[in-house]
């Protein structure tokens, strides 16, 4: 049960995160502090991407867990194909390609197989 309640919880700050994100305004570049402004910008949105694909590992591994523990595998192919169909109509209303946003799933689902896989995340 406090797995669960972890795992509601980074979704629920995941979830947070990319709704602030998606409300920030951008603004024209037309200054080189402007320019420099937008930099600094890009380099607070990187890490906030890395702490959001950190949680999504974390529960990746935790769901790892469980599936080791009931004996599933741990590719789901059909379920994968959804999160990238839902994935797809998601980066089609911020501009995003439908090409961008399959390798950049297949990228992070290939991580998570991997730390679903890994024998010392199994054991726990």
């Amino acid at each position: 049960m406090k797995n669960m309640n972890t795992i509601k919880t980074l979704l629920l700050l995941t979830f947070i995160i990319a709704v602030t994100s998606a409300n920030a305004q951008t603004k024209t570049i037309n200054t080189k502090a402007d320019f420099d402004a937008g930099r600094v910008k890009i380099d607070s949105l990187d890490n906030q991407l890395i702490k959001i694909l950190g949680e999504r590992e974390r529960v990746a591994q935790a769901i790892g867990v469980y599936k080791a523990k009931n004996h599933i595998a741990p590719l789901q192919e059909a379920r994968f194909k959804q999160v990238v169909a839902k994935s797809i109509e998601a980066g089609k209303k911020e501009g995003l390609s439908p090409e961008f946003i399959t390798e950049l799933m297949n990228a992070i689902h290939k991580e998570s197989l991997r730390l679903e896989s890994d024998p010392s995340i199994i054991k726990q």
